[in-house]
């Protein structure tokens, strides 16, 4: 079976990321699945954004330059959904400004806006009501002990959303993915998520939350996960390693670990512009993990680019 697309933050190559534009395009670009992450507003309102912050990807710091917080942050939850909706949305920026990408969407221009995670959902199914389609959805719920301490349970909320547009079962076209390993326990044994769940695996110094992610590449780690969720999305960096001798890409085994205790393994993140090494186009990047790695599926801000390599790889066999 060929790995699944999954546009990471839609079109994000072409247009600014978690904009209704940049799905819309990676709808039409054939992705497979369309990522959500998601945040709550001091209203406890759902928003579709990829950080806890707004001063990386909106005008906030111009709109409300009192509005930020001791460590220099604009966060959602500072403000409400009539506030953040009002922002200004653009291409992510450094924090001097500067483009993250520089070759991808002109930073400072367009108009484009949050929405919220039931408008998205909205799109998807009109999408997939007027052209016939079947492009899933694949939501991750950000920080949610962060989002306790700051007063909203974010997790009943986000099932709340995805249960009024039937995501409910394990066959559902929906993963619900999350880097927090005791919540993916929570949802599946306390709240009784019966969607497929991914563990998004990182790197212990991101601090993403009071996860182990070093623990969770073993073994022992990956049997445990296995009691709970339906597969991993690790980091690429993760899958393989550069050999002695002409510093070949190889196999760490984590991919073939996991899926012989049954999870499915789409790491992330597959970009043309910002190349791991070891590789030197995007073609031999994406060849490598699903020819010789096997993955079932990839995170890319590039679902076009992926899409063409996936065909011409089960053209030549």
């Amino acid at each position: 079976m060929a790995p699944v697309i999954i546009a990471h933050r839609g079109a994000s190559a072409y247009l600014p990321e978690h904009t209704l534009p940049a799905k819309a395009l990676a709808y039409a670009m054939g992705a497979d699945f369309l990522e959500q992450d998601v945040v709550a507003t001091r209203d406890d309102e759902l928003v579709v954004l990829h950080d806890i912050y707004l001063d990386r990807v909106t005008d906030v710091a111009t709109r409300y330059p009192d509005r930020r917080r001791p460590d220099r942050r604009y966060y959602v939850r500072d403000f409400d959904l009539e506030e953040v909706k009002a922002l200004n949305v653009w291409e992510r920026v450094k924090a001097d400004g500067n483009a993250v990408f520089p070759g991808r969407f002109p930073v400072r221009s367009g108009h484009f806006r949050i929405h919220t995670l039931d408008e998205e959902l909205t799109l998807i199914r009109s999408l997939n009501e007027t052209t016939g389609g079947t492009t899933g959805i694949y939501p991750e719920i950000k920080r949610p002990a962060w989002h306790r301490e700051e007063g909203v349970d974010i997790a009943p909320l986000f099932l709340s959303v995805l249960d009024k547009f039937d995501y409910r079962n394990r066959d559902d076209n929906v993963y619900v993915q999350c880097f927090d390993a005791g919540e993916l326990e929570r949802l599946r044994h306390d709240l009784g998520c019966k969607m497929k769940l991914i563990q998004l695996i990182g790197e212990n110094t991101w601090g993403e939350a009071q996860t182990d992610y070093k623990a969770l590449r073993t073994d022992a780690g990956l049997r445990q996960l296995a009691q709970t969720v339906d597969g991993i999305g690790p980091w690429t960096k993760q899958l393989y390693e550069l050999g002695h001798s002409a510093g070949a890409p190889v196999s760490t085994g984590m991919v073939m670990a996991a899926q012989e205790l049954g999870l499915a393994v789409h790491p992330y993140t597959f970009r043309a512009d910002d190349l791991p090494p070891g590789f030197a186009t995007f073609e031999e990047l994406v060849s490598f993990f699903v020819g010789d790695l096997a993955i079932d599926g990839l995170f890319t801000d590039f679902p076009d680019r992926a899409r063409k390599i996936l065909t011409d790889l089960r053209a030549h066999g």
